[in-house]
């Protein structure tokens, strides 16, 4: 086991194990931005000349979401009862297959309807693979950390998953400034999804070499006499549930909302130019990665839910108006992307911690795989869908106020929220 005190009493971060542990998260979620950020491509590329490629391109992204609900399920259920490891092997050697086949796809020009429909399998398989590696890997980090530093060590998922979302928006910055339009729709859009394929085989020979979760080993009997573990979670657990819905729901639009939809709103309704775009979204990205450690230092001394309340109330307050900065300018979007990734870190710096803490060792990857994404496939997988088509009728402001509402919904969920910081995990 890595060693995790100095002699002098210090206490040092397994950094190997807390790397293994959140890189799967970075490919994940790197694959699904870029996705998103080169939609207009991908449209153009496999979906028919002159049809509405981009609601076919965010028709797909969305409905890969709806199989997170059933990669949760299953994998968090494989992750309880033969551990994380292997679990999470599992899910980022799917992720790493899924983007090497997109990079790969023949175009709707050399195939015809099957283009699209290569890219849905593709897209479904990574959906049920990211609905095993966020439960996975998130009760993974909150069981190897001391009861103190839970907040520090969940920091991690979200500093290797904003560096890679950092990775994702600058090659779309040099990728469109380096390119031709002819470029990209030809090629240009193949080379991030080609590149987070070999990313995912560094990340499974890098977690090969990790240690199982030893509160797993110590739970691992119990898990197994569970029968019916979803109907457990919903009879014994139901407050959670609300809980972790309550939450996930504001906290999946603010990812889409910054990470994702924005971007193609921002370039074809408001006009704004593709590099100037990225620039700006990388440099809040670098913010937001640097925000985490020292975000989830300041749960650890002062608790989860005075920062769960911060975010929610202030998203509630400033989206909307951040929403009309959203026009020409590198000054108007690092107002509008630090401001929001800045307030966000207040949760991401956490998630896993405030996740774990919600349900028991025998129950945690399935009740987090199941509730989690099931909320995220509702909220999040529509939301570049839904502002797009708000868009086209001339209402895009309107998903920003669905966005106040859903903040205000979630602190007053959040109001119900235990204070955790310090506590055992069960």
């Amino acid at each position: 086991m890595p060693e995790q005190v100095v002699e002098s009493g210090v206490h040092r971060l397994p950094v190997r194990r807390l790397v293994a542990a959140s890189i799967g998260n970075a490919i994940e979620w790197y694959d699904w931005t870029v996705y998103a950020s080169f939609s207009t491509f991908i449209a153009n590329a496999l979906f028919e000349p002159d049809s509405k490629g981009l609601i076919g391109t965010f028709a797909t992204y969305s409905l890969a979401f709806f199989f997170r609900p059933l990669g949760g399920l299953m994998l968090g259920r494989f992750a309880d009862v033969r551990g994380r490891k292997p679990a999470m092997i599992l899910t980022i050697t799917l992720m790493a297959g899924g983007s090497l086949a997109i990079g790969i796809l023949p175009t709707f020009a050399s195939v015809g309807w099957l283009a699209p429909v290569l890219l849905l399998l593709a897209r479904i398989a990574q959906g049920l693979s990211l609905g095993g590696e966020v439960s996975n890997a998130s009760a993974y980090l909150g069981e190897i950390a001391p009861a103190g530093r839970r907040g520090r060590y969940s920091a991690f998922f979200y500093i290797s998953t904003g560096g890679a979302v950092l990775i994702a928006s600058a090659l779309g910055y040099f990728l469109t400034r380096g390119l031709t339009p002819a470029d990209m729709n030809n090629f240009g859009w193949r080379i991030p999804f080609l590149l987070g394929g070999v990313f995912g085989l560094a990340g499974l020979w890098l977690r090969r070499t990790i240690d199982e979760s030893e509160l797993f080993e110590a739970k691992k009997d119990k898990a197994r006499e569970v029968r019916n573990p979803l109907l457990v979670t919903l009879r014994q657990h139901p407050k959670a549930i609300r809980q972790l819905i309550g939450f996930t729901m504001l906290s999946t639009l603010c990812y889409y909302t910054f990470f994702s939809a924005l971007t193609p709103f921002a370039i074809n309704s408001r006009k704004v130019s593709a590099d100037e775009l990225f620039l700006a979204l990388s440099i809040a990205t670098a913010l937001f990665v640097v925000l985490q450690y020292p975000m989830g230092a300041a749960a650890d001394r002062f608790g989860r839910k005075p920062q769960m309340l911060v975010w929610s109330a202030a998203t509630a307050v400033v989206i909307v108006p951040l929403s009309m900065l959203v026009k020409p300018g590198l000054g108007n979007l690092l107002v509008v992307f630090c401001v929001g990734l800045g307030l966000y870190t207040c949760m991401t710096s956490i998630a896993p911690a405030i996740m774990s803490e919600l349900f028991p060792t025998e129950l945690r990857g399935l009740g987090i795989g199941a509730w989690y994404n099931l909320t995220v496939a509702v909220f999040g997988g529509t939301a570049p869908l839904v502002i797009t088509w708000l868009a086209e009728l001339g209402a895009s402001t309107v998903f920003f106020w669905y966005v106040a509402v859903a903040a205000a919904i979630s602190f007053l969920m959040i109001l119900t929220l235990p204070e955790t910081k310090g506590a055992e995990l069960k």
